[in-house]
């Protein structure tokens, strides 16, 4: 089946001249050289997840940055396949502030989703493309130890919302993730946590994701989303971000919803030490690699100075 050449199809690259090409991989030397022997956590979700074109060229992107020696390490989340399983099992998902909540029917059907078929369907396009995925869990190697979150309410910091079995993280030992790199795997962790009675817990994957970057000191961390990346009243993206804005854009309000965890976990990371901080848009092929290697800004970028 041949596909028309436009941006958003894979093939477009088997149309340019060897001298385009030669000068696009010349170009992405640099940063190899720059990033050769780093970590970068990848937060992996949204419609990329969930079309088949863009699982493809995220799976390629990932074998990619592996064979120049990078070391990526992905994070996923699953919120459109919950939603499907619970609508299925008659559930109505609720969220609070961003946050599913979750009572113990709900976990099961987490747990089933995430360490179940969407981990295994990440691991398989990854193997798929050249690579070696191996998922994990908190619970492997004891990667995540969780508690109950405590929810204050952004208005009224008296009130106290319960969302049920959602995990707050008290400790990552980033072990089995180290040890599976240095063995040239790539991890794909699953966003459960176990908490002191080995009870499971749903834990926001962007914070997962953003704690597990500043534990192993990784070089960036990057977000995929179904958006340009961090948007403007007027609806204009914002292609660098300070601390500073972040916390004004939060506080008039620009930024609220699903957006509040992932750029609390952003400015977490960029705070301990994580250099650069990336919101992509996931619906853009290979946007990620573009972001990497190349000038191009894709996106929302929080530096950490």
């Amino acid at each position: 089946m041949t596909t028309p050449s436009t941006p958003s199809s894979p093939d477009t690259t088997s149309q340019l001249p060897p001298a385009d090409k030669a000068r696009i991989l010349a170009q992405a030397l640099p940063y190899i050289r720059k990033y050769h022997g780093k970590t970068m956590v990848i937060k992996y979700g949204g419609n990329a997840m969930t079309d088949p074109l863009l699982q493809a060229a995220f799976a390629e992107d990932v074998v990619l940055l592996k064979l120049v020696g990078i070391n990526p390490v992905v994070v996923h989340g699953g919120g459109p396949q919950i939603e499907r399983l619970l609508q299925r099992l008659g559930k109505e998902g609720k969220f609070i502030q961003g946050m599913r909540v979750t009572d113990a029917e709900t976990m099961e059907a987490v747990e089933w989703v995430l360490a179940g078929e969407v981990q295994q369907d990440i691991v398989g396009l990854i193997n798929q493309a050249g690579g070696k995925a191996v998922g994990l869990t908190g619970r492997d190697g004891g990667l995540i130890r969780a508690r109950k979150l405590r929810m204050v309410d952004q208005q009224d910091p008296n009130v106290e919302h319960d969302v049920g079995l959602v995990g707050d993280i008290v400790g990552i030992d980033p072990s089995v993730v180290k040890a599976l790199q240095d063995d040239q795997f790539i991890p794909v962790v699953s966003p459960i946590g176990f908490g002191e009675q080995n009870e499971s817990y749903n834990i926001n994957a962007d914070v997962v994701a953003a704690k597990l970057a500043t534990v192993l000191q990784a070089e960036k961390l990057l977000m995929l989303t179904n958006i340009p990346g961090v948007l403007n009243k007027a609806g204009a993206l914002l292609t660098e971000l300070t601390m500073r804005q972040i916390d004004e854009l939060m506080a008039d309000g620009t930024i609220s919803g699903g957006m509040i965890p992932k750029l609390a976990g952003a400015l977490d990371a960029a705070r301990s030490g994580v250099n650069a901080v990336h919101i992509i848009d996931g619906r853009v092929p290979h946007a990620m690699l573009l972001e990497i290697l190349s000038d191009q800004a894709f996106g929302t970028m929080i530096r950490s100075h």
